[in-house]
């Protein structure tokens, strides 16, 4: 008996097993742990300023991320509905936008704004802060803009949107350079945790505003 319980302390204790634990934990701490931004909860009218759709140059975001008639979008994080309206007239009556938003008032105020503007295909989500709460199988593009530095749980969020996704489902991450507490996030902090959470880059750009402190990453989800 007493060589068996030598030999099971040994087994916990080997070197191998003890690097592979520290591996794991190495590689899983920065996904969990990093600092995040305090989710915006002020005066949505700030994102409407003026000349934002060619600072961002937007519609050639939405041409890159495959944005056209008939496609479903979502729109993470999508606080005043700018880029949900944006979309939502760029795939037409046969396409669907989700604005999605942890806020509620974001979420009253687009639906009040989509009812004024006269757009229809528009659906708000409340979500919470770590799933999107999309149908499955809905989403041929998706969009989080000056949003990602704000999500705490970002690979649990970016796992939990794989579901809805269509085949070949592109997901676009409009973000700053940062620390993550100061509304920006560094890119290299996205592409690892994306690729943690089950997706791979396939474009990366930097022609979002001209000081290049803002990035646009492109990613699909892992077959």
């Amino acid at each position: 008996m007493r060589k068996y319980c030598v030999f099971a302390m040994a087994l916990l204790l080997s070197p191998q097993i003890l690097a592979r634990v520290s591996v794991q934990a190495t590689v899983q701490a920065p996904a969990t742990d990093r600092k995040t931004s305090e989710p915006y909860t002020g005066d949505l009218s700030i994102f409407e300023s003026p000349g934002r759709d060619e600072r961002l140059q937007i519609y050639r975001v939405m041409d890159i991320l495959g944005i056209k008639v008939g496609k479903n979008v979502a729109d993470i994080g999508a606080g005043s509905g700018w880029f949900t309206v944006r979309a939502a007239k760029r795939v037409g009556e046969s396409g669907t936008v989700y604005a999605v938003d942890i806020n509620p008032e974001a979420v009253t105020y687009i639906d009040g704004r989509v009812q004024k503007e006269k757009i229809g295909n528009v659906k708000t989500i409340l979500s919470p802060a770590d799933d999107p709460k999309l149908p499955a199988n809905a989403v041929d593009c998706v969009l989080m803009l000056k949003t990602y530095h704000e999500i705490a749980k970002p690979v649990t969020l970016l796992e939990n949107l794989r579901a809805a996704l269509r085949p070949g489902a592109k997901v676009g991450v409009i973000d700053r350079n940062g620390n993550g507490e100061d509304h920006g996030v560094a890119r290299e902090v996205v592409i690892r945790e994306a690729k943690l959470a089950g997706y791979r880059l396939v474009d990366t750009y930097d022609f979002v505003k001209g000081d290049k402190m803002d990035y646009f990453l492109v990613f699909v989800a892992r077959e």
